[in-house]
Order: C-alpha cells, then structure tokens, then sequence
C-alpha cells in the first residue's frame, strides 16, 4: 500500500511538470529525420548508384564501411525511401528489404527475412539453408521485380558464421530470369574485407562508400536540429548541446553517442522539474551511458566473441597476470568443446580479441621477451563481476562461468 502511494505521488508530479519534450523520440538514434546535415554528398552519391533501378536495369552491389554513428544506415535508410517513393510514381515494381544480420544472428534467419519480404512462406526453423534459399529465389523471380536487400551490421555475421550466405547472394542474380537483385552492405569494421573470400569481394564490392566521423561543429548541428523537434521552445538547451557535440566528437565522432548523452540528459533534469538542461546534467548522463555501454556491448556480442570474453574471465580468475594469445586460444578450444561449436583458426581469434580491444573490453599490449620475440599480454578491460552478472543471465554462456579448463588444471598456473 505504502509502496503505491509513493509511486502515485511520482505520477502526479510528472503529470503536473510542464512537459520538457515535444517529441522525445527525435533524439532516439533509430529516428529518420526529415533532414541530415553533413551526409548530403553520400546521399546524392548513393543515389546515382541506386538510380538505374528505375530504368530496370541491375544496380551495382554497394559496400558501406564507416564506424558507429557516423549516419550509414540513416543515409541508406533515406536514400531507399527516396528511390522506393519515386518507383511508385511511375508504377515500378521494387521491393526493398532491410535486414539488420547482428539482430537476426544465423544465415537461416537473414533468408527468412529476406523470404517474408516476399511474402514467400518459411517456417522458424526445420529447413535446410539450401532449400530456404531455393524458396527465396522461386519467390523473388515469380514475384517480377527488382529487389534491393540491404544487409545492416553484415561484419557481425560473417564474423561468426563465415561469407557463405554472401557469397550465394552475390550470385542469386545467375538464377533468375523475371527478377532482379542487389545488395547493400553496411559494416561497422573498416577491416571487414579481410574476412571475405576474394570471390565474394569481388562480387559484392561493386562500388564503395566509407563514411567518416562526424566532427565537433556537424555534430552541433545535428544536435541543433534535433533539439528544435525534440524541446519546448523554453527550455534551455544550448551549452548541454556544445558538450555532448565535444564528447562525442573527442570519442569517435559518434552521432548516436551524442544523442543519447542528450537525451539522458534532457530525461535527468526533466526528473528535477528544471527548464534548464545543464552541463551537469550531461556530466550524469555520461556516467550513465557509459555502465550501461559496457552491459550492451557485452550482452550483443556475437557468440564467438562472448567465448573469448570467458577465456579471459577464467584466466583472470586462476591467474592475475595478463594471459598470452597461446592461453586464450587453449581454453577457447575447450570452452567450444563444451558448448558443441566448431572453433574458429587462432588467426580469427586473435582478430576477435583486436575488435574486442577497439571495444574497451579487453586490454591488450605487446611485450618484448627478448631473444624470444614478442607476445601480446591480454587482461580484460572491465570488472570481472560485471563480466560474470552480465553472463549469468545468458543462457549459452552461462554454464562456462565457474568451469575449470583441463589445460589450465595441468599448467597449475600459480596465483599471485
């Protein structure tokens, strides 16, 4: 009883509060906006690529590399809502599927994504990938249309599951006589190429886009813009604006970044009952964001990844100095032994635990020992119990947390 009482006084001031936003959802990163300022040349080059498309003629396979919130997959996003709009005009038959490959995490489901796009009947499981994609090719050439199928986040799924899905769709257009297709891809790795078959390469990456980091000034802007839908005309907004536009920009030119520090910020001193989004407020909000950061980043990683991370909790827990390549790679083997997968070669390990450095979850450095060369020291980069709550609650992860490595059982490695 006390406890709804309390929340109801919680309800009723919020209710009271002259509301801080007009739109709250402007400042999510995964809004489209009218407008993207500092992307008009990408937008206009993507376009010209997309173009033949409303002659009925095959659009280049498109690659689109750039870091995280740096505006690929808003441009592509707008640029297709564009193209789609004007196919419609003249009465084009086009059909344009998104799939983001992190969130759909097996080739099976990109299919079927693709599949259901085309109103073509899969089921949630049970069939082969031959077969799947048989029915999509049957489905996309009986449907007599041009298709673009944008694939989000691609690095992330051959990563852990290899370019076998890419290389068929780089190749669906040998087998279809009323259709056509084309492909764009969008990673967040600038080193993804490495991963590709040649074959694969050379199919897909028709023609290029890289898209750089915001700086602080375009990251202003786009704050500006967004603030002027996002508050009331009252609300005083421009100094939080300048810093999250600075923060960001000193991270990774991060557009994404910039808003949520914005947002959060905004969320804090609308729970004060304030006018006035201080710096301060964006002071809590980084805080805030960067735990938060951390439990997201590990919770989405690819399950390869997530194996990685284990091998470094174990060793960190039997051994507190910083563990070799050779280490991880051992008990990587056996964790993948425990959880029924097929390890990947110790050259993609060594670029997992690259990737999961670029990401502040492991700490890497290399040493020299000498006449023997050099070796790479590997820690984690966060609080082992953070790694240890965050996997608790995965299902795939969870058992291999206290398990005790035969490799490490005959090293008898010594605590220090």
């Amino acid at each position: 009883m006390h406890e709804s009482v309390v929340l109801d006084g919680v309800f009723e001031q919020f209710l009271r509060s002259p509301p801080l936003f007009m739109d709250r959802e402007v400042l999510r990163h995964d809004y489209l906006p009218e407008r993207l300022p500092h992307r008009e040349n990408q937008m206009r080059c993507l376009g010209e690529m997309l173009a033949p498309v409303l002659k009925g003629a095959r659009a280049s396979n498109i690659f689109i590399y750039g870091k995280t919130g740096t505006g690929k997959t808003a441009v592509v996003k707008y640029v297709l809502s564009q193209l789609s709009r004007k196919a419609k005009e003249f009465s084009l038959p086009m059909k344009v599927c998104y799939v983001n490959c992190r969130l759909a995490g097996t080739e099976y489901r990109v299919l079927s994504s693709l599949c259901d796009s085309l109103d073509t009947s899969v089921p949630f499981t049970g069939l082969s990938l031959g077969e799947v994609f048989d029915r999509f090719k049957s489905g996309l050439d009986a449907r007599r249309l041009q298709l673009v199928a944008v694939l989000d986040e691609i690095d992330a799924l051959i990563k852990t599951r290899g370019d076998l899905l890419l290389y068929e769709l780089t190749r669906v257009n040998e087998g279809l006589s009323c259709s056509k297709a084309s492909l764009v891809g969008i990673s967040n790795d600038l080193r993804f190429k490495e991963f590709l078959d040649p074959r694969v390469l050379s199919s897909l990456s028709e023609e290029e886009m890289v898209f750089r980091p915001y700086d602080a000034n375009e990251l202003q802007d786009i704050l500006d813009d967004r603030a002027k839908r996002a508050f009331h005309s009252d609300v005083s907004v421009e100094s939080a604006v300048r810093l999250c536009a600075a923060l960001a920009a000193a991270e990774h030119g991060d557009a994404r970044r910039a808003l949520d520090l914005l947002r959060v910020a905004a969320q804090l001193a609308e729970r004060e009952g304030t006018r006035q989004i201080a710096e301060e407020h964006v002071r809590q909000a980084e805080r805030r964001i960067e735990h938060d950061r951390v439990f997201e980043a590990l919770n989405h990683l690819p399950s390869h990844s997530k194996l990685v991370m284990c091998c470094a909790y174990i060793l960190s827990q039997v051994n507190a100095q910083q563990a070799i390549t050779g280490d991880i790679y051992e008990v990587y083997r056996e964790l993948c032994a425990q959880c029924g997968v097929t390890p990947l070669t110790q050259r993609r390990v060594s670029g997992l635990i690259n990737e999961l450095d670029a990401l502040g979850l492991l700490n890497t450095r290399v040493i020299s020992m000498g006449r023997y060369g050099r070796t790479k020291k590997i820690g984690l980069g966060i609080t082992a119990d953070l790694v240890r709550d965050v996997f608790a609650n995965d299902n795939r992860v969870r058992h291999l947390i206290n398990y005790v490595p035969a490799c490490l059982a005959r090293a008898s490695p010594k605590k220090s």
